[in-house]
């Protein structure tokens, strides 16, 4: 999904009304994690990485394999995998979001709706990184506060299905649940749900985490190479004659700082925090990710550095639920309006526990006028239990619409509308409106209507 330059200064007209209150403590953090397969269950109750498969909870959106020593060679396999993500880049993520609880940061997430096999290239890695740094760039300079980077990349491979079956010409075959369980070609074949597709989409993930890395820390997010960051396709337009303006004004404060003496070749202007995250879906692929670290004796996800669980999988007797209440990742819940005040309490109780600042993230898609309407009401329930959450929106999910024509598409403005709806609540509410979470792409392809650049309408 595209989104325009006007979209993007959108968001940091609100990002200015930011103020920070208060400062949380750094720790420092070590890079130490266990590579041994997690055990079984010690007794009924506790919870190990794979307490999820009792019988007491119910595990939603789960492919069935049609043979299971498949899937368990599949599994062992990722057992012996190396973490994708370590305990120390977790926590140091968790520090940064424990300071955005108390209004000290902004959460920036954004990535594509799912990963794919076949488009996986580094200049697609490359674009929508380049993208994600604009708009952390531009919130930074009008809120006046750190942004969070983190995408929805290298493992957001699993899509949830109304349905779990698809039917065309009369031809029922399992639905298209993304490319790390079966094919989108609508064949036999294809549809079949293979295990093994899980440690396919390992490699691929490994493989993007390392351009990432290089891309963050070997000076492509340098603050004086800005201007390179400007998408081809946008280059001509005004949106992106905007952000060459805004560059100008970046690159004059850096000659000042270097004028007075600041170090602009310090890793703080020539390198980026960039962390991953993607929906807890495929449990199979999550456990055997899930490793024990050597330092804390805690057990961390090491498939991201941040997951969060999706509004069709949030029951409380979930299977989903019970796997992410045990790692030490940071965490995230989708919420809709038809969340109520004590279910949400009740989710947070499970999932935070502790009431940890930094744990539990809270990603809110409504649509603006049902925003307006539900979430005061679970920002005041969670208030007056004294709960410790980020909140952030997601104004693309709950906007989704068909045109005539059959396609789904979402209006550009009704997103901007949520956006702002989110924010006026938060300042009616006292709270801090803690970030927001995009479906996007770096690639020069259109699914909303409106927006701007290159506008589409209903009617294209």
């Amino acid at each position: 999904m595209k989104f325009s330059l006007a979209g993007i200064i959108a968001f940091t007209a609100s990002a200015a009304a930011f103020a920070p209150s208060s400062m949380v403590s750094r720790s420092a953090t070590q890079l130490a994690v266990s590579t041994s397969a997690p055990p079984a269950s010690k007794a009924s109750g506790e919870w190990s990485p794979e307490s999820w498969k009792n019988s007491d909870f119910v595990a939603k959106q789960m492919p069935v394999y049609d043979d299971e020593s498949e899937l368990d060679d599949a599994v062992k396999e990722l057992e012996r995998c190396s973490p994708l993500v370590f305990a120390g880049e977790v926590r140091s993520l968790h520090e940064k979001l424990a300071r955005a609880c108390h209004g000290q940061g902004f959460l920036l997430m954004g990535g594509d709706c799912a990963e794919a096999f076949n488009e996986f290239n580094v200049d697609h890695v490359r674009d929508t990184f380049r993208v994600i740094l604009q708009m952390s760039l531009v919130l930074t300079f009008g809120s006046a506060m750190p942004v969070i980077k983190i995408g929805r990349m290298a493992g957001q491979f699993a899509k949830p299905r109304s349905e779990p079956d698809e039917v065309k010409d009369g031809v029922a075959l399992p639905s298209y649940r993304g490319d790390i369980i079966n094919s989108e070609e609508f064949s036999e074949e294809g549809r079949r749900n293979n295990p093994f597709n899980m440690v396919k989409a390992y490699h691929q993930s490994a493989q993007t985490l390392n351009i990432l890395r290089a891309f963050s820390t070997g000076g492509y997010a340098d603050l004086s190479r800005l201007h390179a960051w400007n998408l081809d396709f946008v280059e001509d337009t005004e949106e992106g004659s905007r952000f060459r303006k805004f560059a100008n004004k970046v690159d004059e404060s850096l000659r000042f700082m270097k004028a007075i003496g600041i170090d602009t070749a310090d890793p703080n202007f020539t390198q980026t925090d960039f962390f991953t995250a993607h929906e807890c879906l495929l449990l199979p692929y999550e456990q055997a990710l899930t490793r024990q670290d050597s330092t804390t004796g805690k057990w961390y996800d090491c498939s991201a550095h941040m997951l969060w669980v999706g509004e069709r999988t949030r029951d409380l007797d979930s299977a989903h639920l019970e796997f992410i209440r045990g790692i030490g990742n940071p965490v995230g819940v989708k919420i809709s309006d038809k969340c109520t005040p004590d279910e949400l309490i009740n989710i947070i109780d499970t999932m935070n526990p502790n009431n940890i600042p930094g744990r539990l993230t809270i990603i809110v898609r409504m649509g603006a006028e049902k925003l307006r309407k539900n979430l005061p009401g679970l920002i005041r329930a969670v208030q007056r239990e004294g709960k410790s959450v980020l909140w952030i929106s997601d104004p693309v999910h709950g906007n989704t619409r068909k045109t005539d024509s059959g396609y789904k598409t979402r209006d550009f403005e009704a997103i901007r509308d949520e956006l702002r709806a989110f924010f006026d609540v938060h300042d009616e509410m006292g709270s801090h409106p803690g970030g927001v979470h995009l479906e996007m792409t770096g690639k020069d392809v259109t699914e909303c209507v409106g927006g701007g650049v290159d506008e589409v309408t209903d009617l294209d």
